[in-house]
Order: structure tokens, then C-alpha cells, then sequence
């Protein structure tokens, strides 16, 4: 980090999301709302799967690491987001800044493979319900998970590698709020075209060979509903895997659109960026627990247990 590539520039300046004081003020209270409800929805959501035992299922064992990484991907930004409203120079560390990069990278990298895994979850309840049991066993759910983190980890691992090997010389002004990699690439004086195709690259293989089993499972899953005789059979079929595809639909619409826009897109990126990092993470457990019923009946089933118990 210290070498002599980063030896003329020890800090960045984050640009941020406005200069004016009293919008920043605005937005330092809206931010700190989005991540304590951030922070206490995704941690109810967790305290609820693990207390109540109707809840431990595949299904709900995905969605405690899909809560759990949440946590990290809103607390990878957030903070560093609210102390810079509060600060006239945003500045960040060079080390700092290559930290985050790889974090953002691993948190988002995570939640797209969790959501897949989640996709086929769904796929093999609605369309092998029988055989549900023996197709999502235990231990298929353990690797599941445990390939997510890895494939995310050595994705990230790439991406800030390609960030340590960018020279930089005099410019040091991120025009963005966080570091990420394409925010860095105009600061660089070294030629960065096989770091673009590599991040174009790596960032298409990681979205498409995460939704694409996406794409198939939905595609199974709707052709199996659309078999089904009954309105109600379908509509029950239908509301198991709904809450699923409206997160997807979140977080790989926002994601997809931020990675696909150049650096350059301005408020658009920011947006983009805001919604998949910070807005996507705090709507999840407002997702699964409005839009579920056995949630919302562990909800109840908890709240009443520790209530008696007090």
C-alpha cells in the first residue's frame, strides 16, 4: 500500500453527496435513520430465525446470511457516509480507501450469490416439493453458503488487487461518496484499460453466473405455478417465492445499472449506488417480514415468549 505507486498520495477527498451544510445536515439524519432501522431490522430478523425453531428451514437459514451480510454491506459505507456530513474535509486514507473497495466488493459479491442460492431454494420447493427435504439438505445448504462467501471473497480479492496496482500521481478527488473502483479509475495517471476490461469482466462474470440460475429457476418456478388447477394453489405458490424476487429485482436492477453506467454518469451513479448499498439492505427485512406470514407469526410467537419470560 505504501510502495511507490501511492508514494505522492497518501489521502483521498470524497466530493460526497453536497457541499451545502444544512442539506448535509438533512441528510445526515435521513442516512442515520436508514441505517439503525438498517441495523435493527436485519438484526430482529436474525434474533427471530434463530429463537423460533419453525423457522429453521433452508430457506430461513439463507435468509439469516442474506440479514447478516446486510449488517456488513450497510456498515461498510454508512458510517464512514454520516462522518463525512459531519466534517468539512472528507478525506479517507489510501489504505482505508483500497479496505473499503475490497469490502463493498465482498459485500455485494455475497449478497448476489446468496440470492441465488436462494432462487434454486425456491425452485426446488415449488417444483420438487416431495423431495424438498432430501434435495436441501443440511450440509448442500452449508456448502451452498460457504461458496458464496468464498466465490465473493476471491472476486473482491481480484478487484482490489487491480486497485493496489493503479498508480497515483497528483489528483486525489473521488467524485463520489465511497470508494469504489470505477470512482478511482480517473484519479490514476498509469494506463488503466486492462484494469476496465478486467473489472468489466470479472463484474459481468460475478452478475450473470448469479442471475442467470436466477433467470432458470424463476422460469421452472413459473411454468411449474402456471400448471397448478387452483387460484388459491397458485396464489400460495406464488407468495413463497414473491418477497425473493422483488429483493432480487432491488438489488440486481440498482446493481447491474450502477456498474453498467461510466464513472462519469454524476447523480445517476450516486443513485444507483445509494440504492443497492444502503436502501436495498434496509427494505430486506421489511420485505420478508411484511410479505410473510411464518415470519410475522415467529414475530408474534417471540415477542409474546419474552413478554411472558419478563
Amino acid at each position: 500500500m505504501a510502495g511507490k505507486n501511492h508514494s505522492s498520495i497518501t489521502e483521498f477527498i470524497f466530493t460526497g453527496l453536497s457541499d451545502d451544510p444544512h442539506i448535509e445536515a438533512l441528510l445526515f439524519v435521513l442516512f442515520l435513520a436508514i441505517y439503525l432501522l438498517t441495523m435493527t431490522g436485519n438484526l430482529m430478523l436474525l434474533l427471530v430465525i434463530k429463537a423460533d425453531s419453525h423457522l429453521h428451514s433452508p430457506m430461513y437459514f439463507f435468509l439469516s446470511n442474506l440479514s447478516f451480510i446486510d449488517l456488513c454491506f450497510s456498515s461498510v459505507t454508512l458510517p464512514k457516509l454520516l462522518e463525512d456530513f459531519l466534517s468539512d474535509k472528507k478525506t479517507i486514507s489510501v489504505e482505508g480507501c483500497l479496505t473499503q473497495v475490497f469490502f463493498v466488493f465482498f459485500s455485494s459479491g455475497t449478497e448476489a450469490c446468496l440470492l441465488s442460492v436462494m432462487a434454486y431454494d425456491r425452485y426446488a420447493a415449488i417444483c420438487h416439493p416431495l423431495h424438498y427435504g432430501q434435495v436441501m439438505s443440511s450440509g448442500l445448504c452449508m456448502r451452498l453458503v460457504l461458496v458464496s462467501w468464498g466465490v465473493a471473497s476471491l472476486n473482491a480479492l481480484i478487484i482490489v488487487l487491480l486497485a493496489v496496482s493503479l498508480d497515483f500521481c497528483e489528483a486525489r478527488t473521488i467524485h463520489h461518496y465511497t470508494c469504489e473502483l470505477p470512482a478511482l479509475f480517473p484519479l490514476s495517471c498509469s494506463d488503466i484499460s486492462v484494469a476496465v476490461n478486467i473489472l468489466l469482466g470479472a463484474s459481468l462474470m460475478h452478475g450473470l453466473g448469479t442471475f442467470i440460475p436466477i433467470f432458470f429457476s424463476y422460469a421452472r418456478i413459473v411454468s411449474t405455478i402456471l400448471r397448478i388447477s387452483t387460484t388459491t394453489g397458485r396464489s400460495k405458490a406464488f407468495s413463497t417465492c414473491s418477497s425473493h424476487l422483488i429483493a432480487v429485482t432491488l438489488f440486481f436492477g440498482s446493481g447491474f445499472l450502477c456498474y453498467l453506467m461510466p464513472p462519469s454518469g454524476g447523480f445517476l451513479n450516486l443513485l444507483f449506488s445509494l440504492q443497492y448499498s444502503a436502501v436495498t439492505p434496509m427494505l430486506n427485512p421489511l420485505i420478508y417480514s411484511l410479505k410473510n406470514k411464518e415470519v410475522k407469526a415467529a414475530v408474534n410467537r417471540t415477542v409474546r415468549k419474552y413478554l411472558s419470560f419478563s
